[in-house]
């Protein structure tokens, strides 16, 4: 009985000669997906074209194979191509089904290491260790405890597993907008794999009267107008507690109080902390009495503002 001819194995996966690595996957990763078994129950000829393809990119797909088949052609596998060359010299190996389910998962191990769903519906991924996805959420603390750490319950959930509530440690001097991350506590993963992890966006409330720069933060402090005159002492709150300060006589509005210490802690170097800046600003007298009044006139006149003269000497 005569052999029908073997197709040219470029002309099988529908490539060029000169075609890389990439393209002769691509091409056949989408041919094999297209007359796989399993999608083509019963069907002989999507079978027949299934097993053309697989042998198409088993030599192909291997460099010294390929050569071989460049110079020789189908010739090189079948014995015809001189001594060393017949039957599967080279290493080349032939593939037979026989509704063997083993036989098809190993096939599909070698060429793609578990990608496809092999026979039966069992999943060939499921053979190797995958992780599990990552999840995302997000929590909401204060500006405190953002500057301090705090223990936060958050309640989970995912695809893949039973909603649940756990327990966070928020760092100290953590920002808004940074994230957490938490190794395996995302979805499990598949055949042995590790579980995914979750990362946990945190966003901090403001907190009136209080803006943070990176580890310094700036307030504001109202002092009277005598106090900057005369100069004395003024009450400035700070995440720590209230702290006294000396104003000096003069002292003008805009001018910045240093508080060494009083920022937010470093995440990284626990022992280093921001500083706090305090703005003065002057508080101007408001309904005055006629004597109050006459003794700021008194007081203007005597540093040489008056408005009575002629004028500069």
């Amino acid at each position: 009985m005569e052999l029908e001819a073997k197709r040219d194995y470029y002309e099988v996966l529908g490539v060029l000669r000169d075609a890389d690595d990439a393209a002769i996957k691509k091409a056949y990763r989408k041919l094999a997906k297209k007359y796989h078994p399993d999608t083509n129950a019963g069907n002989a000829q999507a079978e027949q074209k299934f097993k053309e393809v697989t042998e198409a990119y088993n030599v192909l797909s291997d460099k010294e194979k390929r050569k071989l088949y460049d110079q020789f052609g189908h010739a090189a596998f079948d014995g015809s191509a001189g001594a060393g060359q017949g039957g599967n010299s080279g290493g080349y190996q032939e593939y037979h089904f026989n509704g063997n389910d083993a036989d098809m998962d190993d096939m599909f191990e070698d060429i793609f290491g578990g990608m496809f769903h092999g026979f039966g519906g069992r999943s060939f991924r499921g053979r190797y260790p995958e992780k599990g996805a990552d999840l995302h959420a997000e929590v909401s603390i204060t500006f405190e405890e953002a500057a301090f750490g705090c223990e936060k319950i958050i309640r989970l959930s995912g695809r893949n597993k039973a909603a649940q509530s756990l327990q966070v440690r928020i760092p100290a001097g953590i920002e808004s907008g940074k994230s957490i991350r938490l190794r395996g506590k995302g979805e499990p993963g598949t055949g042995g794999g590790e579980a995914g992890d979750l990362f946990l966006k945190v966003q901090v409330q403001e907190k009136p009267g209080f803006e943070r720069k990176g580890m310094d933060v700036y307030t504001t402090v109202s002092i009277p107008f005598s106090t900057a005159v005369l100069g004395g002492e003024i009450c400035v709150p700070t995440l720590y507690g209230n702290v006294m300060c000396r104003i000096r006589e003069g002292t003008q509005s805009g001018t910045k109080l240093r508080l060494k210490g009083k920022g937010i802690v470093s995440m990284n170097q626990p022992g280093v902390y921001g500083d706090q800046y305090a703005r003065i600003e002057i508080q101007v007298p408001r309904n005055l009495n006629s004597q109050a009044k006459q003794k700021l006139r008194e007081f203007e006149q005597s540093c040489g503002h008056g408005h009575s003269g002629s004028g500069a000497a």
